[in-house]
């Protein structure tokens, strides 16, 4: 029998407030996939990023994941998968769900054109989520040796080239969704990441 690997919103939100956590600081954790990549839901196309720019810290991740989904990267669908936006694009069935639900869709949607934002709500969830379970107070604090990234970000949030804002499935009713512009050129195509 194969274990799903993919949660509904509901047993999610359900198992991290258990842990302490709300239903935005679970959004807020989820920046981290702006430079993640799936390796374990299509073991056959290990590396597949989340969005087009996997090697920046930024808000393109939560502007792709509410484009319409168009096809599946691999070999089929598999059981936490759904259809991606770009070619080379993987999306998670969990990222999909929790970008549409009410309890998260508006927190989802602040990221899109807020990078201060952004990193400020994902540093606090971070620090909350690293020090779970321990005493602060007994920890010593070594981010001094972090060190402070030195490439700012040059390009702000953009539909990918080939989308538009019709593509978008925004499902936050309490404010519209931030204008984009479309990227120039042909269809954004993800590049596959080599194999190490």
């Amino acid at each position: 029998m194969r274990i799903p690997i993919s949660d509904s919103v509901d047993a999610i939100i359900a198992r991290m407030g258990d842990a302490g956590f709300s239903p935005n600081e679970i959004v807020d954790l989820l920046a981290s996939h702006s430079i993640a990549a799936q390796d374990n839901v299509d073991p056959t196309i290990p590396g597949t990023p989340f969005d087009s720019t996997p090697s920046s810290f930024d808000s393109q991740f939560f502007v792709e994941t509410l484009l319409k989904g168009k096809l599946i990267p691999g070999h089929g669908v598999n059981d936490g998968q759904v259809l991606s936006p770009n070619p080379g694009e993987f999306r998670l069935e969990s990222d999909f769900a929790l970008a549409r639900d009410p309890r998260t869709a508006c927190e989802w949607q602040s990221f899109v054109n807020n990078h201060d934002l952004l990193v400020s709500k994902f540093t606090k969830a971070m620090s909350k989520l690293a020090t779970l379970g321990q005493i602060r107070a007994l920890l010593t604090d070594c981010s001094d040796v972090i060190p402070v990234p030195q490439k700012a970000l040059t390009k702000g949030p953009s539909l990918p080239a080939g989308a538009r804002m019709a593509d978008i499935e925004a499902a936050c009713k309490a404010t519209p969704f931030p204008t984009l512009t479309a990227d120039p050129g042909p269809v954004t195509t993800i590049p596959a990441v080599p194999a190490s």
